[in-house]
């Protein structure tokens, strides 16, 4: 096998997240008054963390102390309403576990705040991940690679051996800022057409073919 390492991204990559997100999101852009949002909206809003959710879901001009006061009460929806809705994408638990029994270390890197990549992670997939790391204040946000450098440090796995997986641009772009291999998803919150993927990276509709490149390759 080529890699010993695969990185995966969250929402749109391994959980279906979206439901929960619109649901808290237009909880709170309602009881402060703001227009709420279609699921269709929401999905081009998110993949850069929930501040810029938040910056993209309101109106054009809002003061940066306003933007503050609804992330703050979006955190704090969102962290008790997280897991109603949101469901694991067809044949990725399959996949995780394949992966898993054939000794490859998987972890999860996410711009979603930490605390509720680690919840998902551990309710969806209990023991699965070696490492799971979202956003936190003093961490920068993919597509800088911090978050996947420290990952491939801990876990003691060259740039070489690793495989990052996403479904959108920022994912891509976090693959190369890592010197690693990337591959793109198109199940997620990103569409064919959407975003540039490189000719050189590999896409996949289906898990069970991800998983046979990884294993095969």
């Amino acid at each position: 096998m080529r890699y010993d390492l695969v990185i995966f991204d969250l929402d749109g990559t391994i959980l279906n997240t979206l439901y929960d997100l619109r649901s808290a999101l237009n909880a709170v852009l309602a009881q402060e008054g703001f227009e709420q949002h279609s699921l269709e909206e929401v999905r081009r809003f998110v993949g850069n963390g929930a501040a810029k959710l938040i910056a993209r879901a309101l109106p054009a001009g809002t003061s940066a102390a306003c933007q503050e006061d609804v992330l703050r009460k979006f955190k704090e929806f969102y962290s008790r309403n997280a897991n109603l809705n949101t469901i694991p994408y067809r044949g990725v638990p399959e996949m995780l576990s394949s992966l898993k029994a054939a000794g490859i270390a998987l972890a999860c890197n996410s711009n979603k705040f930490d605390g509720a990549v680690y919840d998902l992670c551990q309710t969806h997939y209990p023991g699965m991940f070696s490492l799971c790391m979202g956003d936190l204040p003093d961490r920068p946000k993919k597509p800088d690679p911090y978050a996947a450098n420290r990952i491939m440090e801990e876990l003691r796995v060259s740039r070489e051996r690793t495989l990052y997986v996403g479904d959108s641009d920022v994912d891509l772009a976090t693959a190369k800022n890592a010197g690693v291999d990337g591959a793109w998803v198109t199940w997620g919150f990103r569409k064919p057409g959407e975003i540039c993927i490189p000719k050189e990276t590999p896409v996949f509709d289906v898990p069970e073919a991800l998983t046979r490149y990884i294993l095969e390759t």
